[in-house]
């Protein structure tokens, strides 16, 4: 079954929660990645990035909801794709990622419940704790799936970060009007 098909059967509880959400925070490795990493002879570091969730990441901030990273490694590859996709507020090397989330919500004036928070390991659930939607990618570790409110179709690094995308334009109403390129 797709996950558009998924998202007719979402209790409108889940609904109305993804409705409030102003900011999507996406952790990295794990999510927007495979959470591979590959190393060069010359100790060069590779990830790579699935074009749909660009896409998605673009279609949401035509709706004005705004995005972020907070990632516990730093890469000068996470600096580029976030360049390349406009994201709006980039966390590298975060250890603890509520002090991240922290500064979030007060640069933004956002209320927890008005962001949502995809992730994919144990780092990652004090700041799911508190968002509004917490979301974990398919392949999640087991203790962060079944403590969250949405558990993508797809994989991290495989489009979940669409999914997620794809179900807050469907949540405003906007799915069949996301329109642009891929990026």
């Amino acid at each position: 079954m797709s996950y558009m098909k998924i998202f007719d059967l979402l209790d409108l509880q889940l609904i109305e929660k993804v409705k409030k959400i102003k900011l999507l925070i996406c952790d990295v490795d794990g999510v927007l990645t495979d959470g591979l990493i590959y190393m060069g002879n010359a100790g060069e570091e590779l990830k790579a990035f699935h074009v749909r969730d660009g896409f998605g990441i673009h279609a949401i901030h035509q709706l004005g909801i705004l995005t972020a990273l907070i990632t516990g490694r730093e890469s000068k590859i996470v600096e580029e794709r976030a360049k390349t996709l406009k994201i709006d507020f980039v966390f590298q090397g975060q250890s603890d990622k509520s002090i991240a989330f922290d500064h979030l919500c007060k640069q933004t004036q956002l209320k927890p419940d008005q962001i949502a928070y995809i992730g994919d390991d144990l780092i990652d659930l004090p700041v799911m704790n508190r968002v509004g939607l917490s979301v974990a990618v398919a392949d999640a570790h087991p203790l962060v799936s079944q403590s969250v409110d949405y558990i993508t179709s797809l994989h991290g690094g495989k489009g979940a970060v669409r999914e997620v995308c794809d179900l807050l334009l469907y949540a405003h109403n906007q799915l069949s009007v996301a329109k642009g390129l891929s990026v």
